[in-house]
């Protein structure tokens, strides 16, 4: 068990820019694609092709401006997410978690925050919803060495929303029937101002 959480917030501008600039921007898949519904696989080759695809999530994340992004919103079928992210103090934490598992927290660290919630899977539309607003996700590292990331605030949200993809849920998926409605038509009616691949 990891007890040494990762430090992400160090050199991150160019930590982010070396990944982006390496990288080349995809199309966001969205709300209804199949990728998006089901559980991803598990990484179990860390090679140069894990590398580039986690350089083209951070192309892809800056391009749509999001503040994480998981495989299956560029359509790739693996457990793997990237984000860059404030926390609620304004401390940037930028990172990559492969097979992201998401720690049960004890009752007295659950302090339910409902802020509202976004995807960029789901452009156009946001939601209140309550998630704790502490978070500790354990994973590997790009070159599968075991790591732990913890986050508050709004980077708790981050790592608990980016996990939720990976395992096949998007954050409508926890709304009530009323507010899952009431965010597709949001969705509906929008567009969304980054490249998306179409539902056929």
């Amino acid at each position: 068990m990891v007890d040494d959480f990762v430090v992400d917030t160090e050199d991150c501008e160019e930590r982010e820019r070396a990944f982006r600039e390496r990288g080349t921007a995809r199309p966001i898949t969205v709300y209804g694609n199949p990728v998006l519904h089901k559980e991803c696989r598990d990484v179990t080759v860390f090679d140069e092709e894990l590398a580039r695809l986690v350089d083209d999530m951070f192309a892809s994340q800056r391009a749509a401006e999001g503040v994480g992004l998981a495989a299956n919103q560029i359509g790739v079928d693996l457990k793997v997410f990237v984000y860059d992210c404030m926390d609620d103090e304004g401390v940037r934490h930028v990172g990559a978690v492969c097979n992201p598992v998401l720690e049960e927290l004890p009752a007295d660290r659950r302090v339910l925050d409902d802020s509202n919630e976004g995807c960029l899977s789901v452009p156009t539309a946001y939601m209140e919803l309550a998630r704790p607003d502490y978070a500790v996700v354990r994973g590997q590292d790009l070159d599968g060495e075991p790591i732990a990331v913890r986050g508050t605030g709004y980077f708790a949200r981050c790592l608990q929303h980016e996990t939720d993809h990976l395992y096949g849920y998007l954050y409508t998926d926890r709304l009530s029937k009323r507010d899952r409605k009431d965010v597709l038509k949001q969705m509906a009616e929008g567009t969304a101002r980054y490249e998306t691949v179409p539902n056929d």
